[in-house]
């Protein structure tokens, strides 16, 4: 039902304000929801809190790199010149160019394992006498694992990083999702106390001109002399009282636009706008079930759902630290083909203490590369190592750390859980209570009406005092107001249990991906 024509929403228009603060040149007629789509896409928490989860996604691709094959290369250039020790090995010195290409790409597994492929190639040039192949060329293809079996072995193990990273992605999203229900309800608590604060201001107007209305008369019969002139005096004053009033409902009514104006962050050049709320309170019953808000409650509220995730954390720090007391034991394994390659000397009489050169074999560094590529050599080997560090024998301090870690994430979301049982019980009880004090003061409004009809009734017929006439529409306007109150009050608490069950932005159809698109109001 909706209430009542003297509760009717106001339609508002310039006359609905006083003189005390000029009009802008802009107007707009505005909806909760239009207000609540403008905050969510330009309220500057909600901005703010929106790089949040970029940040953490950011950090899940950051872990996930760990998985990336490295490539690195290298070169190194050596030139030595010693003096020589024996005129046989040289005449006066010993001339040595030293040159080294390498190239390694290294992964690591999802099990722990490392795996390793390298390829080295090197010249070896010098001036020592007796050589038999000078210059040297050699390469060297080499593919290693290790894998370990015990400590860090596993999938879980090595993921762990990139699990923790996606858990905290998942928590600050649900944290964004907490402010984006903590801005609906913000929007939703100002535009209704503004719809208030609009509706008493004329409450109080139309208590003004009652005043205003009896004054007049009581003037009029002071002046033909029915009336004693000091009966006149509770008029002017009431009148008075009742104008001081509209002043601080007149305040009251800027201030709540001002917030509302916030809110919803009005872009550049929209300040001066003027926003008129175009809905009114509604007043329908609403059945709510406290078992079904309690699971609803569950299921939906953020704070909850990141309490579990960071408790799937906690289980993942305490497998982790517990993996960490295992002994180091690693399997490795290599295999590696090497090459050679070089310019073969001939000496007279193949005798190379002779030292009488008689012709040179070429060979080149690809003859070695092709060696090593080729497999022409083949080696390999297999190894186990066993590292005991004693500190996980003698000390388990990071294994209870991270069970004690867990059980305070478990008593910490138990105690979450109690108190998103007690808001909700205390809320749905405080809709009930909202929905009866409408009744209540619908019926004490009534009343005050039909109190001030038989009063003024009765001051016609000279049965009675303007006095108590101006207490009785006193009486009526604070009735009016109160029942203007407890239906914003109805409202309003339908919106806190919306935003204690998690549910607001399912029920304005409101998604993450909406908050920070900003634009303005005026399209």
């Amino acid at each position: 039902m909706r209430m009542r024509n003297h509760l009717c929403f106001l339609s508002l228009s310039v006359c609905v304000f006083s003189s005390l603060w000029a009009l802008p040149q802009k107007q707009k007629d505005i909806t909760l929801e239009e207000c609540i789509i403008y905050a969510i896409k330009n309220n500057l928490d909600v901005t703010a809190e929106l790089i949040t989860p970029e940040i953490a996604q950011m950090s899940v691709t950051q872990s996930r790199e760990k998985f990336l094959p490295s490539l690195s290369l290298g070169y190194t250039r050596r030139d030595t010149n010693n003096t020589s020790f024996s005129w046989i090995e040289s005449s006066e010195q010993i001339l040595t160019i030293y040159n080294n290409y390498s190239g390694q790409i290294s992964q690591l597994l999802p099990t722990g394992g490392q795996l390793n492929v390298s390829l080295n190639t090197n010249m070896y040039d010098t001036s020592q006498k007796f050589l038999t192949i000078n210059p040297r060329y050699g390469s060297t293809l080499d593919f290693s694992f290790s894998q370990p079996l015990l400590r860090n072995f596993g999938v879980k193990t090595n993921r762990r990083e990139i699990i923790v990273a996606q858990n905290n992605r998942d928590i600050s999203e649900n944290d964004f999702k907490k402010v984006l229900l903590d801005t609906v309800y913000a929007v939703e608590d100002a535009y209704w106390n503004l719809v208030y604060s609009i509706q008493t201001l004329e409450v109080k107007k139309q208590s003004l001109k009652l005043a205003q209305d009896l004054l007049q008369k009581s003037q009029k019969e002071v002046e033909i002399g029915t009336l004693a002139p000091k009966e006149i005096l509770s008029a002017q004053a009431e009148v008075a009282a009742r104008e001081a009033d509209i002043l601080q409902a007149d305040t009251l009514v800027i201030n709540n636009i001002d917030r509302l104006k916030t809110l919803i962050n009005l872009t550049e050049g929209e300040e001066e706008i003027l926003l008129f709320p175009a809905d009114e309170p509604a007043f329908e019953k609403k059945e709510i079930s406290l078992e079904d808000a309690l699971r609803t409650a569950l299921e939906n509220r953020p704070d909850l759902q990141s309490s579990r995730i960071n408790l799937k954390n906690r289980d993942l720090d305490i497998r982790y630290a517990w993996n960490q007391l295992l002994p180091a034991l690693n399997l490795n394994a290599n295999y590696w083909s090497p090459g050679l390659s070089g310019d073969q000397i001939l000496y007279l009489d193949n005798n190379p203490l002779t030292n009488v050169i008689v012709g040179k074999i070429p060979g080149g560094a690809s003859n070695a590369l092709q060696d090593a590529l080729n497999f022409r050599y083949k080696n390999w080997s297999l190894y186990f190592t066993l590292d005991i560090p004693l500190n996980t024998i003698v000390s388990r301090a990071a294994f209870v750390q991270a069970k004690k870690s867990r059980e305070r994430a478990a008593v910490r979301m138990k105690s979450l859980e109690q108190k998103a049982f007690l808001e909700t019980k205390t809320t749905v009880r405080t809709v009930k209570t909202d929905y009866q004090r409408v009744e209540a003061y619908r019926i004490a409004r009534e009343l005050a009406e039909q109190k001030l009809d038989a009063e003024e009734a009765k001051l016609r017929a000279g049965m009675t005092t303007s006095f108590v006439v101006l207490q009785y529409q006193r009486d009526l306007a604070n009735a009016r107001s109160l029942e203007l109150k407890a239906v914003i009050d109805y409202n309003l608490s339908l919106s806190r249990l919306n935003n204690i069950l998690g549910i607001s932005l399912k029920n304005w159809n409101i998604r993450l991906s909406d908050a920070g698109k900003g634009e303005g109001i005026i399209q």
